[in-house]
């Protein structure tokens, strides 16, 4: 039912009751409750139901040994399983800085090759645990949370990661350079394949050296 059909019939059920109480019925109660009443229920609700996806694959288990500073910077999208907010982008990288308030600012940047234009999404990120677990919660849309899981990653250098998000249908392969040699990618690959990722459905991201530059067309959303 649309509000404005709720609000009509309350008014038809305001008025009835009134016509009942000039009769006589003086005891007539009404409770019409209108749409927009049962948004708040609905907010917590789904926000109740957003709650548990800041979590950790079952049986999947981050790095512990973090440091965050080292992972802080630019990191590019070598691969990813696919989904709606990153469908049809290419040339996506990720970069990571500290926030005043201990978390990590985030900023996603990706080409849409078909709508010719960058698309941009900034968004905060904390520790659910220890900082020195590679656990962390990340929000785009407000008070809505999902799991950022760092399963593997290159501790010499910092050079590759493997992340998760809160269940087995997200998983992301990052490098700080557009391209990671075969072998790192295949044995990353092998992995979450062995933690039960459907890997074969990856998507292995472009990166050409022609892309426009980061500032044509480009479409900001914050969280």
């Amino acid at each position: 039912m649309s509000a404005r059909h709720g609000h009509a019939a309350c008014a038809r059920r305001a008025r009835a009751a009134r016509r009942r109480a000039s009769a006589g019925h003086a005891q007539t109660r009404l409770l019409c409750v209108e749409p927009a009443a049962t948004m708040p229920f609905m907010a917590a609700t789904l926000l109740l139901v957003l709650a548990g996806c800041a979590g950790t694959p079952e049986n999947v288990s981050p790095v512990r040994g973090f440091e965050v500073e080292r992972y802080l910077g630019r990191w590019y999208e070598i691969a990813r399983l696919d989904h709606a907010f990153e469908r049809g982008l290419e040339q996506v990288t990720a970069e990571y800085s500290l926030r005043d308030d201990g978390g990590l600012r985030v900023v996603n940047r990706g080409y849409d090759s078909a709508r010719q234009r960058w698309k941009e999404a900034e968004g905060k990120a904390y520790f659910t645990g220890p900082r020195d677990v590679g656990s962390l919660k990340v929000s785009f849309f407000g008070p809505f949370y999902g799991g950022y899981n760092i399963i593997e990653l290159d501790r010499e250098d910092y050079e590759y990661a493997l992340v998760a998000g809160p269940n087995r249908s997200y998983l992301w392969i990052l490098a700080r350079q557009p391209d990671l040699d075969v072998p790192i990618t295949q044995r990353l690959v092998a992995k979450a394949s062995g933690l039960g990722f459907d890997t074969d459905a990856l998507i292995f991201v472009e990166h050409p050296v022609s892309a426009p530059p980061r500032t044509d067309q480009q479409t900001n959303t914050k969280g």
